[in-house]
């Protein structure tokens, strides 16, 4: 197996980023103030997201720090932390308003889901996380380890639950390092193909399951992917091969690695934070938990996925996945259900924005 380095900085350890926190930013009270007044002046409820430009949303005093955040997240360690976002003077809608222009100056937003949405509302609406179509942004259920379906994710809070739903975090890479010094066997697996269902959100041009290994290389990096739920999911599906008891060993412990205390990262997102991760090098999981009664309190993050510019080449298995596998492109999210030219012509405009290829 190919023993590429990949890089002491997504090889963290709890230890590391309880050390060295430059990876936590914070906005400033100028900076607050400025992206307060730039939502409000952006705001209006009858104009389509799609029609909003980065021109319209100057970040000011504030886009050093979030630009920073980002780079961290995607050419440093994986994750980062901002907080100081401003949040009591915004409604619901201000504040998401908000997190999408940011995500402008950042990259191409993705589509996420099977209404082919492209910002989704982390909130608690009665899904079945184990049904063969469930989401687990869109329940209150404990969630396994997974990457999702994008470059870059970035999760803005605007509530937090009554009790629970604390973050986790673990480094892929690091998880991939530990299951080569104990299993090598296991990790050979690990870089063999396990299949993934698309939970009945795959477009017309998609099969209903795809396959794609754990890891897997591209131009001397490690890419990481796992999502236990929609391999389970996935062996229901006529056509999918059964899992082994290697793969399933495999899992297993890959599971038992990424939740061990020293390597397992935990935190509750306050309101006015944001958190971007690298999906690649990082996984991400978060504990069940219990909301208020009042549709005003009840937990609500805006998630916003996104493919930036300076993205990198990923390994040929991710292209089923991810549409293109080229670096600069768009690529990534899931095209769902109502995926349509007005949805290419808004990628295509903001990808030329950014000076990014416009096809893939």
């Amino acid at each position: 197996m190919n023993m590429i380095n990949t890089g002491s900085l997504v090889e963290w350890r709890v230890a590391d980023l309880n050390a060295d926190q430059s990876w936590v930013y914070t906005i400033d009270d100028k900076a607050r103030a400025h992206l307060k007044l730039v939502a409000k002046k952006a705001y209006d409820p009858d104009r389509p997201l799609f029609d909003y430009s980065r021109e319209d949303f100057d970040l000011g005093p504030a886009w050093k720090t979030l630009s920073n955040a980002y780079n961290e997240a995607h050419h440093g360690r994986g994750i980062a932390l901002v907080h100081g976002l401003p949040r009591d003077d915004l409604s619901e809608k201000e504040f998401e308003l908000m997190s999408w222009g940011i995500g402008l100056h950042i990259g191409v937003p993705r589509p996420q889901g099977k209404a082919t949405q492209y910002i989704s509302a982390v909130r608690d609406v009665g899904t079945d996380y184990r049904a063969a179509s469930g989401r687990g942004y869109s329940s209150n259920a404990k969630l396994d380890f997974h990457a999702d379906g994008c470059d870059l994710v970035s999760l803005f809070c605007y509530n937090k639950a009554k009790s629970g739903g604390q973050s986790m975090i673990s480094s892929s890479m690091t998880a991939r390092r530990q299951l080569m010094a104990e299993r090598p066997d296991l990790a050979e697996i690990a870089h063999q193909n396990f299949y993934f269902s698309r939970q009945n959100e795959e477009s017309p041009e998609e099969t209903v399951f795809y396959g794609q290994p754990l890891f897997d290389f591209a131009d001397g990096r490690v890419f990481g992917k796992w999502n236990r739920n929609r391999v389970q999911t996935a062996q229901k599906i006529p056509g999918v091969p059964q899992l082994t008891d290697q793969q399933r060993e495999t899992m297993d412990l890959l599971d038992e690695i990424l939740k061990r205390p020293e390597l397992m990262y935990n935190m509750y997102l306050e309101p006015g934070d944001l958190q971007i991760l690298n999906n690649h090098v990082m996984l991400h999981s978060r504990t069940d938990y219990v909301d208020y009664d009042s549709p005003e309190q009840k937990r609500m993050l805006s998630r916003l996925w996104l493919a930036p510019p300076d993205s990198l080449l990923l390994p040929d298995s991710w292209k089923d996945y991810f549409w293109s596998i080229k670096p600069g492109t768009i690529r990534g999210g899931i095209h769902g259900h109502q995926y349509d030219e007005t949805c290419r012509a808004f990628e295509r405009r903001q990808a030329a924005s950014l000076g990014m290829s416009t096809s893939i």
